[in-house]
């Protein structure tokens, strides 16, 4: 196990630039997941890490060891890639063991790794078959396995639950947590599913455009979400963003455009006259209750909670309500909220105003 430090990580390809200078330190033993949209340069800086892509600024260093110029095989890393990449004609046994037999490891060594990763991933029955004969989530185990038996500094995890299906896709996050919990190496792992993010993560990277908009745990990007769009990608349904100002005489309220005036705390009283957005998620608007008029545009019940859709002047929100709720498209209905629940973003740096 291991630390790993990138300083000032740079990535360009001729003259375009993917990676703008990425600072991030990750303790020995620490669950990291690197989120964002496609195209953020995330994948391409695990590639780094790997020492799969070239750095073309900065340092990567794994324990003390800057590692820019090292090649990939002694950087003492192993990699979960999107694809299984097994080999068909081996066992799982053989597959999960082949690179401790390039590297000439003793055959009863080779056999106790396997087993022991075996255990740990519940394929003790299975190291007798062929890929073929497994399922989605079977196979995902076997490279996962041929991972663990390098005994790593660090796990790389490179988007490997996108090909499974919904069902088993969770199954497979509970899984890869508690093998972090158990093995306590050092993990950095990538996905576009910010759920995946949340419900895995020790700490969260979010990523936009080669840069690194915040870093945190996942309670501290959903509850104080540094800028707007760390607010709309954290977080399903994403946080209502409704644009507007604060009043400038009167009481502290926001001013929506083209819609109604909402009351604000009175730590704003300071920002009268800035032209802001007010942020607030789905689950902490209250129906039926109160602060303003919005028009049901849409219903979706989802089982433990239903999604409504409604329109506040020329702004579309969402709320997501657990109470069975008797409304119907084209119903209006009064919307509240509590104050202590309310972001608010400046305009012109879409930074959250603390």
């Amino acid at each position: 196990m291991a630390p790993v430090t990138i300083t000032k990580a740079r990535k360009a390809y001729g003259h375009f630039e993917i990676l703008h200078g990425v600072d991030i330190d990750i303790p020995d033993g620490e669950f990291v997941i690197l989120v964002g949209p496609s195209g953020c340069g995330k994948s391409t800086l695990l590639r780094m890490i790997a020492g799969l892509e070239e750095i073309s600024g900065g340092d990567i260093a794994i324990g003390s060891k800057v590692v820019n110029d090292v090649a990939p095989k002694e950087r003492d890393i192993a990699m979960v890639f999107q694809s299984y990449a097994l080999y068909p004609h081996m066992t799982v046994e053989a597959n999960m063991g082949f690179s401790l037999r390039l590297a000439k490891s003793p055959k009863d060594e080779i056999k106790r790794r396997v087993r022991e990763a075996a255990q740990i991933l519940s394929l003790d029955h299975l190291l007798d078959r062929y890929p073929k004969n497994l399922s989605g989530g079977q196979r995902q185990r076997v490279a996962m396995g041929r991972a663990i038996v390098r005994q790593p500094q660090v796990f790389l995890f490179d988007e490997p639950l996108s090909n499974l299906d919904a069902k088993l896709r969770v199954q497979m996050r509970a899984e890869i947590k508690q093998l972090h919990q158990r093995l306590k190496t050092t993990t950095i792992y990538v996905t576009h599913d910010q759920i995946e993010a949340m419900t895995m993560a020790d700490r969260i990277v979010v990523m936009r455009d080669g840069y690194v908009e915040q870093i945190g745990t996942p309670l501290d990007l959903y509850d104080r979400p540094a800028n707007l769009f760390v607010a709309g990608f954290i977080g399903s349904p994403g946080m209502n963003l409704i644009p507007g100002k604060i009043s400038e005489a009167g009481p502290i309220e926001f001013i929506a455009t083209n819609g109604p005036r909402l009351p604000l705390p009175q730590a704003y009283s300071g920002e009268r006259g800035r032209d802001v957005i007010f942020g607030v998620r789905p689950e902490h608007l209250i129906m039926n209750e109160g602060g303003f008029e919005a028009t049901v545009s849409l219903i979706e019940p989802t089982g433990p909670e239903t999604q409504i859709t409604a329109n506040l002047g020329a702004t579309q929100i969402v709320a997501s309500v657990r109470d069975r709720i008797n409304v119907q498209p084209g119903d209006t209905i009064a919307v509240g909220f509590d104050l202590n629940t309310v972001h608010v973003f400046d305009t012109q740096t879409e930074s959250r105003i603390s």
